[in-house]
């Protein structure tokens, strides 16, 4: 796997400076705010949105979810790190960043597990923009790649990190139904819901 996974960050990177647009819009895309900000944006719709009460309460139940979830997966990625520490590619490979040089652990990449979280969540209530939203965050994994920042590994295990907290907590929230709904009542109170 280790042969596999450095031939394919290696080939990826190889790409970087062929075209400058292209690097142009890889850098913005990989940035910590693009994908992120976009994300927030659109749990802060959800949070907002809703065309009954009923409604506009099972979207809230969602960016709820999302957020625990989010939050889970970092949780279980910085465990992780405590016990394996993985180092970035640009430290044991010749590569070409186009990124700054993080210095936490490459292994399982906490970007992807968090976008992956929110994007798997937001797949439950709605198909067509989970599906949009989990294609964005594959990219933006993929992006993280050929910026030279992670292994293909590191999105892939920090993805199924995601998927598997979002459905954990997508249960949890079911079977405990009045958490989400006593933590709502309280919101609303204080006019945040």
């Amino acid at each position: 796997m280790e042969n596999t996974d450095q031939r394919l960050l290696i080939w990826l990177n190889s790409w970087v400076g062929k075209s400058q647009i292209f690097d142009s819009v890889v850098e913005w895309f990989v940035s910590d705010y693009l994908v992120p900000v976009v994300l927030i944006l659109i749990l802060l719709n959800f949070w907002f949105s809703g065309t009954t009460i009923n409604d506009r309460y099972r979207r809230q139940v969602v960016v709820l979810t999302a957020l625990v979830s989010m939050a889970l997966a970092s949780w279980v990625v910085m465990i992780n790190n405590g016990i394996y520490f993985r180092p970035r590619p640009f430290e044991e490979i010749q590569l070409t960043l186009l990124f700054y040089e993080p210095t936490d652990s490459s292994f399982p990449a906490n970007t992807a597990a968090a976008t992956f979280a929110i994007s798997a969540t937001i797949w439950q209530l709605n198909r067509r923009l989970g599906i949009a939203l989990l294609l964005l965050s594959g990219l933006f994994g993929l992006s993280r790649v050929y910026a030279g920042v992670h292994y293909p590994s590191d999105i892939i295990a920090g993805g199924f990190i995601g998927v598997v907290m979002s459905l954990i907590v997508t249960k949890f929230m079911t079977v405990f139904e009045i958490i989400p709904k006593v933590f709502i009542k309280a919101v609303r109170i204080i006019c945040l819901a």
